[in-house]
């Protein structure tokens, strides 16, 4: 069984972000994947305050309802990521989820250029990054989909597809538009594909006797 995350950045339940979200979630109507859709205006926590209270034990010390979406982060063989672009960038809600995601990595004391997450340790995760603009050129999407594809890379995501869509303003606009749909829809297709390919080559390599 699969599980994968899929987080929607955007105050709009039903706006254009959690259309494509939930879009890419079609492809997982399956048996073999279970997949779980959180809002994050639904949830109320903090940014990070930067106290590196978390830096022995890969838990952040701040008592509030991220400590409610970190158990679905460990369990999830993927993360969908989803955010509109306010001011060319990801919204607060986004940014302040990413940021709570630094208890994810680890430093060396000595020599804070070398680091390593806690995804690395264990089973390669997957994530597909959607991304929401109102204007019609990438240009003004500004840095929205490489803040969240980095982010993610930075915690030990490989990330297999990034969801650029444009000319989105009004609410639900997102559900008459082929094109975005199509993209969110083959980006969760993808993301799928990928993990039952890892699931492949896992048998593979626990049937080889290699030496």
């Amino acid at each position: 069984m699969f599980n994968i995350l899929c987080v929607v950045g955007s105050r709009r339940k039903n706006g254009n972000t959690a259309i494509l979200v939930k879009e890419a979630m079609k492809a997982f109507d399956a048996e073999d994947v279970k997949a779980e859709l959180i809002f994050l205006e639904d949830y109320n926590f903090e940014s990070c305050n930067g106290c590196n209270g978390c830096q022995n034990s890969f838990e952040c010390v701040i008592d509030d309802d991220m400590q409610k979406i970190y158990p679905k982060i460990f369990n999830s063989d993927a993360i969908i990521l989803g955010s509109p672009t306010y001011f060319y960038n990801i919204t607060a809600e986004t940014k302040a989820f990413i940021d709570r995601c630094f208890c994810l990595d680890f430093f060396d004391e000595d020599d804070r250029s070398v680091w390593i997450s806690i995804n690395d340790v264990g089973k390669q995760k997957y994530a597909t990054v959607i991304s929401v603009a109102e204007q019609h050129s990438e240009k003004d999407m500004g840095v929205t989909p490489e803040v969240m594809k980095d982010s993610l890379e930075s915690i030990g995501y490989r990330v297999i597809d990034v969801v650029k869509a444009l000319g989105l303003f009004s609410a639900g606009e997102a559900a008459h538009d082929i094109n975005a749909l199509r993209d969110a829809y083959n980006a969760g297709e993808k993301l799928l594909r990928t993990l039952r390919l890892r699931k492949k080559i896992e048998t593979l390599v626990q049937n080889k006797n290699f030496r």
